[in-house]
């Protein structure tokens, strides 16, 4: 379909177009699955569980502000709560207010925590490789990122500063 003349009307995709947003559009839905049986399959736990141990476990002392892990982890702080709490009760993660700032709670990875993290760290690793690495040359993947850096500025997503991990300068 063609774009409107008067500029008033939907900018329709062109056939190229349509074939690139489907193509991407299901790698949004079938790699979130795919990572997630895999996360449960050989760890027992959820991707997002993994995601939030691994932010912990890359922090200075282990321990990140929760409004920090849960940009880290691309979450609300609600859902990122919500999970912190099935993390407690079993034994990854402990909440304590800031000692310096008693309105803020930090989240501190226990001795357990990294200990499920590392076991669970080849796993993850091994399946962001064949998923999404491996497919692609050095140079794609340098693509991929730069053009999955230019989505997140136009949906202005809050994210990590350069994507560093917590506490780590690149």
């Amino acid at each position: 379909m063609e774009e409107a003349q008067d500029g008033a009307g939907p900018r329709w995709l062109d056939p190229d177009e349509q074939r690139q947003w489907y193509a991407f559009a299901y790698v949004l839905t079938q790699l979130p699955a795919a990572l997630e049986a895999r996360m449960q399959q050989d760890a027992g736990i959820a991707h997002f569980e993994y995601v939030v141990l691994s932010a912990l476990s890359m922090a200075p002392e282990r321990t990140l502000r929760m409004s920090e892990l849960a940009q880290y982890a691309g979450s609300t702080l609600s859902r990122l709560s919500n999970v912190v709490i099935r993390l407690e009760k079993r034994g990854w993660v402990r909440r304590r207010p800031d000692p310096r700032d008693g309105r803020v709670t930090l989240a501190e990875l226990t001795d357990d925590g990294t200990g499920k993290v590392a076991a669970a760290a080849p796993h993850h690793v091994d399946a962001v490789r064949r998923l999404v690495l491996d497919p692609l040359t050095k140079a794609q993947q340098r693509q991929l990122g730069a053009a999955s850096r230019r989505i997140l500025d136009a949906l202005d997503a809050p994210r990590p500063t350069d994507w560093a991990p917590p506490g780590h300068a690149e």
